[in-house]
């Protein structure tokens, strides 16, 4: 079973992935318009909208390469944003915090989400147990990324929006502005992700390295003498035989001494 640092930094990586990814498709939205997009509106302006009016075949395969590029730009979109949101309901879930309810209502309730999103990954980043002294820099980086995206989204919606006007000469609209406003913010908001994320690996870490101190088994036993064995005791003299009386007698007439009759 995988730990959950390691499904935050998964999802974190899924996060810069599909943000790169949604980069691309902005740019490859503005090459196509700079590149083809004013002729081919000309060229179907003068079809008339008639699939079968002569030349019409001659715009078929750059109309194709537009769609692509929408249904790319599309997907990259909702991916991005759903790999977002699930690396934030994994990062709350790390930092003990309740998950689903507040980040769907933060997002998806209309007016709502315009501020509550960026007070909910200000919450995140406080219950992930920082650094104080990161605080101001962190500050600025998160007021940064969320008036960069709504700036950002605004533009894109003001272009691709049903009935947005294009000026007549052009296909989406999109242009350096937008892309460069799109390429800020991704960068912003993957620099959110990964100060949280890393954070969040660092507690996680300093954890696992205290764990494994209070869990750790005994040390083995050292080799010591075994006390219960007793030395035999040191073996009692042997008891002396009585001597003979020719040997006292003798003894007694080497000091001087008359033996008694």
């Amino acid at each position: 079973m995988r730990s959950i640092p390691a499904l935050q930094k998964r999802s974190a990586s899924a996060v810069y992935v599909t943000l790169t990814a949604l980069v691309i498709a902005i740019a490859a939205l503005v090459v196509f318009e700079q590149a083809r997009g004013r002729s081919l509106v000309l060229e179907m302006s003068k079809l008339g909208g008639d699939p079968h009016a002569p030349g019409a075949d001659a715009v078929f395969g750059a109309v194709t390469v537009f769609a692509i590029l929408i249904m790319f730009f599309a997907g990259a979109a909702v991916a991005a944003l759903a790999a977002y949101l699930n690396w934030l309901l994994r990062a709350r879930q790390g930092a003990d915090l309740p998950a689903v309810a507040p980040v769907l209502v933060s997002w998806f309730v209309p007016v709502v989400n315009l501020v509550a999103p960026a007070v909910l990954v200000d919450r995140l980043w406080w219950a992930s147990r920082p650094p104080l002294d990161r605080r101001p820099r962190w500050t600025a980086l998160l007021a940064a990324w969320w008036l960069s995206w709504l700036v950002a989204i605004a533009l894109v919606l003001a272009r691709l929006w049903p009935g947005a006007p294009q000026g007549g000469t052009n296909l989406t609209g999109l242009g350096l502005t937008e892309l460069t406003a799109v390429a800020v913010a991704s960068l912003l908001c993957a620099a959110t992700v990964r100060q949280i994320t890393g954070i969040q690996a660092a507690g996680a870490g300093h954890r696992r390295q205290a764990d494994p101190e209070r869990h750790l088994p005994p040390p083995p036993a050292e080799a010591v003498p075994n006390l219960l064995v007793r030395s035999s005791p040191p073996s009692s003299p042997a008891p002396s035989e009585p001597a003979s009386p020719e040997a006292t007698s003798s003894e007694v007439s080497g000091r001087g001494v008359s033996p008694t009759p």
